[in-house]
């Protein structure tokens, strides 16, 4: 019979695998791999007919075309419903983060309490009534200056500003931001809403140029359904179907990402594993834990000393100038011959055996160890990422150019040779995974030694089996100096 602790470490090996593979899909589930364009589920098979049964990738990308299409349509529907302006269906959706059901539940629950809080008044204050009455002069409530009604402008709430306050006013809100979108009325007593009929008509054209991109970019960033990519200068954005547990995502630059963190797509690890190895690696911790592992403190500045060759003689930098012994610390001109000349010191060794120096070393030791640690695992880490990188400029090599070369000279159709760029696209996406399971295995309990071990088997083949992949891609399909 198996012992408990055989049942335990059993147990524990399983977890890992769970735990590890768990976003890939169980038994029934959909899993998808992508091929060209296409997503497949690789898990659903039909036995009698041999058949894989397709289903549609968990996203869509949207050009800025398609998200303008979408955000037009959705105000239009928003303003059939609720037979409000359109200027007022941008601000309703955007309050309540351009999602329809939501609005309309909202507005028809109560819709005193929802134009109060996004500031649309009821009942619009008329101008041109204002204007009808015998008043030849009006006061700007801004630069108390008196101009003629017509040269005054006001929003729904009837408050009345001059043309260069009004521009100043909502030229200075739109530099500031997409804050701009939800402008209210300058009146400290009012909230009455700007809408962008009334900043279309006032502001500059410099100003209503960036406004428009304001107006077009909410309907991604104030929104919960679609991401912009996170690719520098990728202009495209993502919408993703909640459902699936899969949360990477494919743009048309050809950049990965999470749509979840928004990272780079980093499966099988979660997001929050991910968050806290970027902190790590753009925190100051391991810069303290460097200093505290290779340097000493000066014994009179305090300026942290790094000893790296050399006797124990040591000399702080000016104005400093202190000389003393690396190893106790003690003033230098106390040393000689008799505590052990310029390589040892009998007073440090006589100290250590009293205990004096155990917990600076303690602590030293524990710096330095946690140190080679972090540092094993980010090497590996960062080393798979230059490897990926350069496998990516490969595969986009092969597929402009080496691939013709290679169908002339062996006289193939070019879709006979598709496997060659399904290996380097398979290399890539090896090399991301490989990558972040170092981030995985640095975070790992050292306790959990069976799950441990059980990893870092897994991590062990999956590097064998790329070095393979990436051995044949690189060395027998690129004989041909041709190909180079």
């Amino acid at each position: 019979m198996e012992s408990e602790e055989d049942m335990h470490d059993a147990n524990d090996w399983e977890s890992v695998g769970e735990d590890l593979y768990s976003d890939y899909g169980e038994e029934g589930s959909e899993v998808y791999v992508e091929e060209g364009d296409d997503f497949f589920c690789n898990s659903n098979f039909d036995d009698s007919k041999d058949v894989m049964v397709v289903r549609e990738k968990p996203f869509t990308v949207l050009s800025e075309d398609d998200i303008r299409q979408r955000q037009e349509e959705d105000i239009s529907k928003t303003v059939a419903i609720l037979s409000i302006s359109k200027a007022e269906a941008f601000i309703l959706l955007r309050h309540f983060k351009w999602d329809e059901n939501r609005v309309n539940d909202e507005w028809f629950a109560n819709e005193v309490a929802v134009r109060r809080a996004i500031g649309l008044l009821e009942n619009r204050v008329e101008i041109p009534k204002l204007m009808e009455l015998s008043i030849d002069h009006l006061t700007c409530g801004i630069c108390f200056e008196t101009y003629p009604p017509n040269m005054m402008s006001a929003a729904a709430c009837g408050h009345r500003f001059c043309g260069a306050c009004w521009q100043g006013y909502i030229g200075t809100s739109i530099s500031n931001g997409p804050g701009c979108l939800t402008l209210r009325c300058p009146d400290p007593s009012c909230s009455a809403a700007i809408l962008q009929d009334m900043i279309n008509f006032l502001a500059t054209d410099e100003d209503k140029e960036k406004y428009a991109r304001f107006y077009f970019r909410s309907y991604v960033e104030d929104g919960r359904k679609i991401k912009w990519c996170p690719a520098p200068g990728c202009d495209f954005a993502v919408e993703y179907y909640k459902g699936s547990a899969n949360y990477d995502v494919s743009c048309s630059c050809s950049f990965s990402f999470c749509w979840n963190c928004t990272e780079e797509a980093h499966r099988p690890v979660d997001c929050s594993t991910v968050a806290k190895w970027i902190l790590k690696n753009s925190a100051e911790s391991e810069n303290m834990n460097w200093i505290l592992a290779n340097s000493k403190p000066c014994p009179k500045c305090k300026r942290p000393i790094e000893k790296n060759q050399g006797c124990m003689h040591m000399t702080c930098t000016p104005p400093c100038k202190f000389e003393f012994c690396w190893l106790c610390l003690g003033v230098w001109s106390e040393h000689g011959e008799r505590t052990g000349g310029f390589y040892a010191c009998n007073r440090y060794e006589s100290a250590k055996k009293e205990g004096v120096y155990d917990e600076a070393e303690r602590r030293r030791e524990m710096a330095k160890n946690c140190l080679e640690r972090y540092t094993h695992y980010y090497e590996r880490w960062a080393s798979n990422q230059t490897s990926r990188q350069k496998a990516f400029a490969d595969l986009q090599s092969m597929r402009n150019e080496k691939i013709a070369k290679l169908r002339e000279i062996i006289k193939e159709e070019e879709s006979q040779l598709s496997f060659v760029i399904d290996a380097w696209s398979q290399i890539v996406e090896c090399r991301r995974v490989l990558k972040w399971t170092y981030a995985y295995g640095y975070y790992l309990p050292d306790h959990e030694l069976a799950r441990k071990h059980f990893f870092e088997y897994l991590q062990g083949e999956a590097e064998s089996g790329l070095e393979r992949l990436h051995q044949c891609a690189e060395k027998e399909l690129q004989c041909d100096k041709n190909l180079l």
